[in-house]
C-alpha cells in the first residue's frame, strides 16, 4: 500500500460554523508558555546549555558548560516576566492556558499557585523544554508518562491538554495513545479545531500558532519592536473577525513566553492588543480546554467512510462499480498514492479518473462498451446495475411511452452502428428532452470526437456515483 498521511484538505471550501458561545464571531485564545527551569541546562542533567528562544539571537549550545547569560535570561521570565503577564491578564479578566513544562512547574510553586488562583488552565508542555526530533518513540513515551505524573503531583490534577512544541514525527500519535488528553496542539494547520483518527481513538486537535507568537522577537526575520507585534496581531484579528461576521467564525491563537513578551519594551504591545479587541462585540477569550469542551459538545466526531484506509478487498467491493462493469479501475486506483485528500468524492474521483485517462484506448473503449443503452433491452428486462437503474429512472427513462421507446431504440441502434459504442450521457444532469436533444446532436459527430465526449460523460457519471456514496 502506498499511502500519504498528510491532509491537505481539512475543512475545504466550506468550514463548519464554529457556533462559539453567545454567537461570538471569533475566539481569541492566549497561551503563556512556562518553560523557565525546564530548558537545556547542565543542572538538569542535559549535555549542553540551551540555545533556543532568548535575547541571544543565533546562540549555540555549550557542550559540558553552563551558559550563565542564557540561564539568566530564562530566569528573568520566571522572576519578572511571568508576574507582568499575570497582572495584565488578571487585570483584563482574561483567563489563559499555560503550556507548563512539568519540571519547570515543579521549580515554580508560587507561579503555579498564582496560575491556579487566577483560574488559568495548566496544560502539559512536556517533561523538559528540549528537542525530541532524535528521540526514539520509547524514550519520548517515557518522558510523556513522567510529564503526566509530575504535572499531576505538582498541580494536583492531570493535564487535559498537550503541546510538546519541539516535537518529533511521533509526538501527536504518542500523546493520543495515552488516552489522557482532551486535545493536542502540536499542529499549526488550521484556524479551527478538528478531529483526527489515531488508532481507534478520535482525537481532538486544537492547532497552535507560530506566527502570532512572540517567539518571533527571538528569530531572524521576526518582530523588532512591539509596534510590529501589535500590528500583526491586529491584522490577524481583523481578518478573522470579518470572516466571523460572514458566518465563518474562526479561532485565533496568541503564543507568549514569559522571558520574551514579559519584557517592559514589549508588554505594551500585548496590552494594546487586548485593549483593541475589547472594543469589539462578539469576542470570546476562552482557555483552550474551554474550546475543547465546546467543540466536543457542538461538533462531536463523526465516523465516515475513508477510502484511503480500506483494505483492497473492501475498496474494490465498494468502488468497483463506479465505472460501469470495470472493477480494474478501482484496483489500479487502490495502488496509487492515496491519502486523506482522497477520502472525499472529489479526491477519489481524481484518483479513479487518472487511472481511466492513462488507460489504453482499447481499455477505455471496453469501459464505454460496458455501458447499457439508454432505455434499451437491458432496462426493459430489469438487468441494469442498481446505479444505472436509478440514473435512468431519475430522467424518466423508466416510464416512456411506446413512441418514445421506439425513438430511443432507433437512436441507440444508429449511434452504435456509427460509433461502435453506446450513447453515454450523465442522465442525472438532464431531463428526457435534454437527453434526446443531445442524442440527435452527438450522433452526427465524428467517432474520434464522440469517443472523447463519451469518456468525459463516463467520468461525470463516476463523479455523481461517488458523491452518492461519500
Amino acid at each position: 500500500m502506498n499511502r500519504y498521511p498528510r491532509d491537505f484538505n481539512g475543512y475545504g471550501a466550506t468550514p463548519p460554523d464554529a457556533a462559539w458561545p453567545g454567537g461570538a464571531r471569533i475566539a481569541v485564545q492566549f497561551v503563556v508558555n512556562y518553560e523557565e527551569g525546564g530548558e537545556n541546562c547542565l543542572l538538569h542533567g542535559d549535555a549542553a546549555s540551551e540555545a533556543f528562544l532568548s535575547e541571544i539571537v543565533g546562540a549555540q549550545p555549550w557542550p559540558g558548560q553552563r551558559h550563565w547569560n542564557m540561564e539568566s535570561i530564562y530566569d528573568y521570565g520566571a522572576r519578572a516576566g511571568f508576574w507582568r503577564l499575570h497582572r495584565l491578564f488578571t487585570g483584563a479578566r482574561i483567563p489563559v492556558t499555560v503550556y507548563g513544562v512539568a519540571s519547570a512547574l515543579a521549580r515554580a510553586p508560587e507561579q503555579v499557585e498564582a496560575m491556579q488562583q487566577a483560574g488559568w488552565e495548566i496544560a502539559s508542555h512536556g517533561l523538559k523544554w528540549i528537542d525530541y526530533k532524535d528521540h526514539t518513540p520509547e524514550a519520548e513515551t517515557a518522558d510523556m508518562v513522567e510529564a503526566i505524573r509530575l504535572h499531576t503531583e505538582v498541580t494536583g490534577a492531570a493535564p487535559r491538554g498537550w503541546y510538546t512544541g519541539r516535537c518529533s514525527e511521533n509526538t501527536v500519535a504518542l500523546a493520543a495513545e495515552t488516552g489522557q488528553f482532551d486535545y493536542i496542539s502540536d499542529t499549526y494547520d488550521d484556524d479551527l479545531p478538528y478531529w483526527t483518527k489515531i488508532g481507534s481513538r478520535d482525537q481532538l486537535i486544537i492547532p497552535y500558532t507560530l506566527d502570532c507568537n512572540d517567539m518571533r522577537f527571538a528569530t531572524p526575520q521576526g518582530f523588532n519592536s512591539g509596534d510590529q507585534f501589535f500590528a500583526y496581531l491586529r491584522d490577524t484579528f481583523d481578518a478573522l473577525y470579518a470572516e466571523g461576521a460572514e458566518g465563518s467564525a474562526k479561532m485565533m491563537s496568541v503564543g507568549l513566553h514569559c522571558r520574551l513578551i514579559g519584557r517592559p519594551g514589549r508588554i505594551r504591545a500585548l496590552q494594546k492588543f487586548i485593549g483593541y479587541i475589547q472594543t469589539f462585540e462578539g469576542v470570546w477569550c476562552p482557555r483552550r480546554i474551554d474550546i475543547a469542551e465546546h467543540w466536543a459538545a457542538q461538533h462531536p466526531p463523526v465516523d465516515r467512510s475513508r477510502p484511503s484506509q480500506m483494505d483492497k478487498g473492501l475498496f474494490v467491493d465498494r468502488f468497483g462499480g463506479i465505472f460501469e462493469h470495470s472493477a480494474w479501475i478501482a484496483e489500479r486506483a487502490f495502488a496509487l498514492e492515496l491519502g486523506p485528500a482522497h477520502d472525499s468524492a472529489a479526491g477519489l474521483h481524481s484518483a479513479m479518473a487518472r487511472v481511466f485517462r492513462s488507460a489504453s484506448d482499447a481499455e477505455r473503449l471496453a469501459v464505454l462498451q460496458a455501458h447499457p443503452d439508454l432505455a434499451g433491452k437491458l432496462a426493459a428486462a430489469r438487468r441494469l446495475t442498481a446505479d444505472s437503474t436509478q440514473e435512468q429512472a431519475s430522467a424518466g427513462l423508466d416510464a416512456l411511452t411506446d413512441a418514445e421507446r421506439t425513438q430511443f431504440e432507433k437512436l441507440n441502434a444508429d449511434y452504435v452502428a456509427k460509433h461502435g459504442f453506446p450513447f453515454i450521457i450523465a442522465v442525472r444532469d438532464h431531463d428526457k428532452a435534454g437527453i434526446l436533444k443531445a442524442f440527435h446532436r452527438r450522433i452526427e459527430h465524428d467517432t474520434g470526437e464522440e469517443f472523447d465526449e463519451a469518456c468525459r460523460q463516463v467520468e461525470r457519471i463516476a463523479r455523481l456515483r461517488l458523491e452518492a456514496i461519500l
